[in-house]
C-alpha cells in the first residue's frame, strides 16, 4: 500500500500540471473568441473571418490534444491502480491459500485477511475513481484562488481626504521616473518634474510614446512611480483615499469613451450615482449634449446600446464629458479629448470641453497641437523629459520641439 500511495501520489502531481496546462489552453481559446467576438466589424472590414477562425480552431486543436493526454493519463492511472488493488486480493488468496495448504494458517485466519483486503482495495478503487474529477478540481481551484490571493499594489480604499472647503487643486510632479510593470527595464519617464497652479490650464505634447498617457495614469493612481512623488495641495497622492480621488476630485474624458448597454441618464449618473435629475441635465448642458439628447424619441431615457454603438463618436464623447463634469471636479484630464473626431464633431466637443474647464485644474494631452493653443503652459515631452516648456507664442518663436512638431503637422494637413 506505502509503495502504492507514493506512486500514486508521483502520477498525481504529473497529471495535475497537466490538467492545469489544459485550463490555461482553455483560456487562451476562450479569448481569441472573445475578441474576435468583441472586434466583430473590424474582423468584417478586413474580410478576416475565415482567419479568425482558423486561428480559434488551431487553439481548440491544442487544447483538444491536451485533455486527450490528460483523459489517458487518468483512464492509466485508474486502470493501472485497479490491477494493483486487485492484485493485493489475489496476492492474499494465494499467499493465504498456500499457508494454510501448509497448516501455517487456519481458514478463519484467511477470511479475516481476505475481508481486511478486500475493504482497503473497495475504498481505494473509488478514490480511483474520484481521482480524476480530483485532478480536474484542484488545477481548476488553483487557478482561481491565484487571482483570489492577488493584492493590488494601490488600494482601493483607505487613506486620508482633503476637505471640499479647502481643496484648491495644486498638483506638483517632483522628479517622477516610472517603468511599466510589464516592462521594468524601460523607463517611461526620468526625472519628470510638473506643477499643475490651481485653475490653470496645462498641456502635455510630444512624439508618440514620450509617456503623455503615462502622466495621467500617474496622477489618477493607476500606477505608483517607481522614484518621486506626485503632490495634491502639498499632499502625497499615495497618503490619500483613492476611491475619493477618483470618484471625486478628478474628472477623466479619454479619446475612446466607454459607455454602458443603459440609458443615456444612467451613462451620465455613473459619474455621480447619487446625483440628481437636475444634474444630470445641467452637465448635459454644460457638455453641449442636451439638445440632441432631447431629440431622441426617449430623451434621456434612450438606451445607447452596448459601448454606446447607437451613438456617433462625437455624441458618445459630449456623454463622456457629461459624466465627468456631473461630479463637479476640482481637477480634470482630457486625454486626447477630441482626437478621434470629424471636423464638425470636434468643434462642437471642443466647445463643451471650453465650457468645461473653466474654473478647474485642468491637464490636457494632445496629439492635435491646434488644441491647446489657449493653454496657460504647454509643455513638450520627449524621452520621459521635459524637453520645453512655456506658453504657445514663447515655445514657437524658441524653434525648438514645439515649433517642428508644429512644422510637421502642418505638412501633413497641407
Amino acid at each position: 500500500m506505502p509503495t502504492l500511495v507514493g506512486t500514486g501520489a508521483l502520477i498525481g502531481s504529473f497529471l495535475r500540471r497537466l490538467s492545469r496546462q489544459a485550463q490555461e489552453q482553455v483560456a487562451r481559446a476562450t479569448a481569441v473568441a472573445d475578441e474576435a467576438l468583441g472586434n466583430v466589424r473590424t474582423v468584417r472590414a478586413f474580410a478576416m473571418e475565415d482567419r479568425q477562425a482558423g486561428a480559434y480552431c488551431a487553439e481548440v486543436d491544442r487544447s483538444s490534444r491536451l485533455n486527450e493526454r490528460l483523459g489517458l493519463g487518468i483512464a492509466a492511472f485508474q486502470g493501472l491502480s485497479n490491477m494493483a488493488l486487485n492484485g493485493i486480493v489475489l496476492g492474499t488468496i494465494f499467499v493465504g491459500g498456500s499457508l494454510m495448504a501448509g497448516d501455517g494458517l487456519s481458514p478463519g485466519d484467511l477470511m479475516s485477511f481476505l475481508v481486511a483486503s478486500q475493504t482497503v482495495q473497495r475504498s481505494m478503487a473509488n478514490i480511483s475513481i474520484l481521482f480524476g474529477q480530483v485532478v480536474r478540481g484542484l488545477s481548476a481551484g488553483a487557478r482561481v484562488f491565484e487571482f483570489l490571493t492577488l493584492e493590488p499594489s494601490v488600494a482601493l480604499r483607505g487613506g486620508t481626504r482633503i476637505p471640499g472647503h479647502s481643496l484648491l487643486g495644486h498638483i506638483c510632479f517632483h522628479n517622477v521616473s516610472f517603468s511599466y510593470p510589464t516592462r521594468p527595464g524601460y523607463e517611461v519617464l526620468r526625472d519628470f518634474s510638473l506643477t499643475l497652479p490651481p485653475c490653470k490650464t496645462v498641456a502635455i505634447v510630444g512624439p508618440s510614446g514620450g509617456g503623455k498617457s503615462t502622466v495621467a495614469a500617474l496622477l489618477e493612481r493607476f500606477y505608483e512611480p517607481t522614484r518621486g512623488s506626485i503632490t495634491l495641495d502639498g499632499r502625497d497622492i499615495s497618503s490619500l483615499d483613492p476611491s475619493w480621488l477618483r470618484g471625486q476630485v478628478i474628472g477623466f474624458i479619454s479619446q475612446e469613451p466607454v459607455l454602458f448597454g443603459t440609458t443615456i441618464m444612467e451613462n451620465i449618473r455613473f459619474g455621480k450615482p447619487g446625483a440628481s435629475d437636475a444634474e444630470v441635465y445641467a452637465a448635459a448642458q454644460l457638455a453641449n449634449a442636451d439638445g440632441f439628447i432631447r431629440s431622441f424619441p426617449e430623451g434621456y431615457g434612450t438606451v445607447v446600446g452596448e459601448r454606446g454603438v447607437a451613438l456617433s463618436g462625437g455624441q458618445k464623447q459630449r456623454i463622456a464629458i457629461a459624466r465627468a463634469l456631473v461630479k463637479n471636479p476640482a481637477v480634470l484630464i482630457l486625454d486626447e479629448a477630441t482626437s478621434a473626431l470629424d471636423a464638425e464633431s470636434e468643434k462642437v466637443v471642443q466647445e463643451a470641453l471650453d465650457r468645461a474647464v473653466s474654473g478647474r485644474t485642468v491637464l490636457v494631452i494632445a496629439h492635435r497641437l491646434s488644441t491647446v493653443r489657449d493653454a496657460d503652459l504647454i509643455v513638450v515631452l520627449a524621452q520621459g523629459r521635459v524637453a520645453e516648456a512655456g506658453t504657445h507664442e514663447e515655445l514657437v518663436r524658441r524653434r525648438g520641439l514645439y515649433a517642428e512638431l508644429i512644422r510637421r503637422q502642418t505638412k501633413e494637413q497641407a
